[in-house]
């Protein structure tokens, strides 16, 4: 089967393990014939955004990646939001797609994707959607000048030649019901997903990687992750910790700590012995890290750490959002009006025994919302 991802109107990354890295690679697993459309956007060594230059090359997934420049018709900061792309529509009919994943409900290629299968019906085109409130739509102009006129538009002047639209929370469902006016029997729940791990594979990793960090079975390891700023809560995380004074207690921390918090960041890290910040890891070290944790931290905003720490059976401190809702049974904290973050390693401290069932409970999470094997199979039916 000919499965085409088209990431123009997001970014596509190498050697991540972002949603469209993780869905591709395992098409290609699962024996397709994959090609990926993507921008000129992407990570730079310190990922921070950068734009390369257009290019064909086989991917760190597997499968061939073709870069395409925007249209220069305009001053790049505009063509970049526009995101108009010469030689798509030659690439999608020399390719001849049966399935198509269009990543991103916003952008100008969405007319191409719409108009090949008004010309191939049998074929399926699905959207995803990754756009809520909290990373959209943000300002005035970005508001009402670009989701509600332009991206709104194009989308609801598509929607009939769209299969599904698959949101990866239930915050992008709120936002493209509420706010793009689209029928909510067209949207589909498909979560960020993860690699849920088998048993074997997650007890060699949690034992080489908790001998590594010299932890013994009765320590409880906490992590943390991502781009620390101050949405993050990373500040709030470290305080919290340092005042239950349990001598069982870690906390390691892997990310990038932004110069707005990290000056008191480091302050907190060298006064708690129990506290390591360890910098960027691999998507592949961070799975380890996670599979030697017994609680992933995450009070602020919302990244796909927390799924794949689901997928390494982690207990979870989340914000109490509804986009989280679907993750929380009995497996970890809502950090809130509810319960706050204090309560929440103070109940870990109390009843460490408990640790493990949630891992349990996060595991069975993982394996009925988030494994991509399952995942990536609902674009074949």
């Amino acid at each position: 089967m000919n499965i085409l991802h088209v990431c123009l109107s997001n970014y596509y990354i190498d050697r991540f393990s972002y949603q469209e890295n993780e869905i591709v690679h395992q098409n290609v697993i699962d024996g397709h014939n994959v090609k990926i459309v993507a921008s000129t956007e992407t990570f730079g060594e310190n990922r921070e955004l950068v734009y390369v230059r257009p290019s064909k090359y086989i991917g760190s997934d597997g499968a061939e990646v073709v870069r395409l420049p925007y249209l220069r018709l305009l001053p790049h900061f505009i063509m970049r939001k526009l995101r108009i792309h010469p030689g798509f529509k030659e690439q999608l009919e020399a390719f001849q797609p049966e399935v198509i994943l269009f990543h991103g409900t916003c952008g100008w290629e969405l007319n191409t994707v719409a108009n090949y299968k008004r010309q191939n019906p049998s074929i399926k085109l699905y959207v995803d959607s990754h756009e809520d409130f909290n990373n959209s739509a943000r300002t005035w102009i970005s508001k009402w000048v670009l989701h509600f006129l332009y991206y709104r538009t194009i989308l609801r002047h598509n929607l009939k030649w769209i299969d599904r639209i698959l949101c990866v929370n239930v915050s992008a469902m709120e936002f493209l019901e509420n706010f793009y006016g689209i029928p909510s029997n067209q949207l589909e729940f498909f979560p960020l997903g993860g690699k849920v791990l088998k048993d074997a594979e997650y007890l060699a990793r949690r034992k080489a990687t908790r001998s590594l960090h010299q932890l013994e079975a009765d320590h409880i390891l906490f992590v943390q992750s991502g781009k620390m700023d101050s949405s993050k809560k990373f500040l709030e995380s470290l305080r919290a910790f340092s005042r239950i004074k349990n001598p069982h207690f870690r906390f390691i921390a892997v990310g990038h700590i932004h110069d707005d918090i990290a000056s008191e960041a480091e302050q907190l890290i060298k006064g708690d012995p129990r506290i390591t910040f360890d910098g960027w890891k691999s998507p592949e070290e961070l799975r380890d890290l996670l599979c030697a944790a017994d609680v992933y931290v995450q009070p602020g905003t919302q990244s796909v750490t927390m799924q794949m720490s689901l997928c390494c059976r982690c207990a979870v401190m989340i914000a109490d959002v509804s986009s989280h809702q679907p993750y929380i049974n009995a497996n970890g904290w809502l950090i809130g009006t509810n319960c706050k973050l204090d309560q929440a390693f103070q109940e870990a401290a109390e009843q460490p025994h408990e640790l493990q069932s949630m891992a349990e409970n996060s595991h069975a999470i993982a394996s009925r919302l988030l494994d991509y094997r399952s995942l990536a199979a609902r674009l074949y039916r």
